[in-house]
């Protein structure tokens, strides 16, 4: 069967799971955790992207991302691809790192975005990497302790977090504190880490109540939310769908970007797929990639293909 396509649009909420392939490391050291930080702290300033809670386990990283100027799934292909070359060439290996792709989740944000920072931020300490929430408190690989120490610039979105809990900077820290503390004794959360109409509305009994009732609800296994979210995210990513396919239908595609290329920028078609590097050639080309991305909706990966360049060359060229 195959799988469905990510949804996404500017502003959503995502619960980002990265996996190591057969369940192994993807961080030996915490120098590999140092780099993988440093592309995140690059990337969100850049792409936009808000970045609320992040946990970096041994052979796994959760992160609570919502999408900026670029869709979560370029974000994630610059952080992933970037950092697997940058692993196999240290420690002298080869083929995948991460287990298939990354798992995402797109989340309702009032209902869930509380939630899922603790949860997010409670998993060293569920996975007995640190014994109580003192110790969270310093732990250096969760965005926790940067909620804690509150410092004035971080790539990580603090304030917005903080603006969930009422009162003054001060009063908030203490009240999000003692909200973590609570969800310590919280059994595992299942319902927040993954989609799907059964873990959206907190389990089967819900679920059964909401039936007996007569109540006709809507889900997916890519979303957690109730399910007049559900209705209005599946209806947006529908209409998106469909004007892609309008614009497909209508002929739109590589070869007439292309040459609306060619004649915004006053040169031929040939010129905008050459092997130049002029300046004019580059933004060009840029522009090449970014319009057949957005709108025929082409993957990195098949403008690639027609371009004879590697998918992270067209991610970058995409993006300048």
């Amino acid at each position: 069967m195959p799988r469905k396509a990510r949804i996404d649009s500017t502003g959503a909420l995502h619960h980002v799971i990265i996996r190591g392939i057969e369940g192994r490391k993807i961080f030996k050291s915490d120098f590999d955790r140092t780099n993988f930080l440093n592309r995140l702290s690059e990337l969100i300033p850049e792409t936009k992207t808000d970045c609320f809670a992040w946990a970096l386990m041994s052979n796994h990283a959760r992160l609570l991302l919502r999408t900026g100027l670029v869709p979560i799934s370029v974000f994630m292909s610059r952080l992933l691809t970037g950092y697997a070359g940058w692993f196999n060439k240290k420690y002298r290996r080869h083929g995948q790192l991460f287990q298939n792709r990354y798992k995402s989740i797109l989340c309702q944000e009032d209902v869930y975005l509380k939630e899922l920072v603790r949860y997010i931020h409670l998993n060293p300490l569920r996975a007995g990497l640190v014994s109580s929430l003192g110790e969270l408190d310093k732990y250096p690989w969760c965005g926790h302790h940067v909620l804690i120490r509150s410092p004035k610039e971080t790539w990580q979105n603090i304030d917005y977090v903080y603006g969930f809990f009422p009162g003054k900077k001060r009063d908030a820290r203490k009240m999000r504190w003692k909200f973590v503390g609570k969800g310590i004794s919280l059994e595992n959360r299942p319902d927040l880490t993954g989609g799907g109409l059964l873990r959206s509305l907190g389990g089967w009994t819900a679920l059964k109540e909401s039936r007996k009732a007569g109540i006709r609800l809507k889900g997916d296994e890519r979303i957690l939310g109730n399910s007049d979210f559900v209705e209005n995210v599946l209806k947006s990513s529908e209409e998106s769908f469909e004007q892609k396919y309008e614009l497909k239908a209508r002929g739109f595609d590589f070869d007439v970007v292309k040459e609306r290329v060619a004649e915004l920028m006053g040169i031929t078609p040939e010129e905008v797929t050459a092997c130049d590097k002029s300046p004019q050639t580059v933004r060009a080309r840029s522009l090449l990639c970014f319009w057949a991305h957005r709108k025929p909706g082409m993957s990195t990966v098949e403008i690639a293909g027609v371009l004879n360049m590697s998918q992270p060359a067209i991610s970058r060229s995409s993006r300048r």
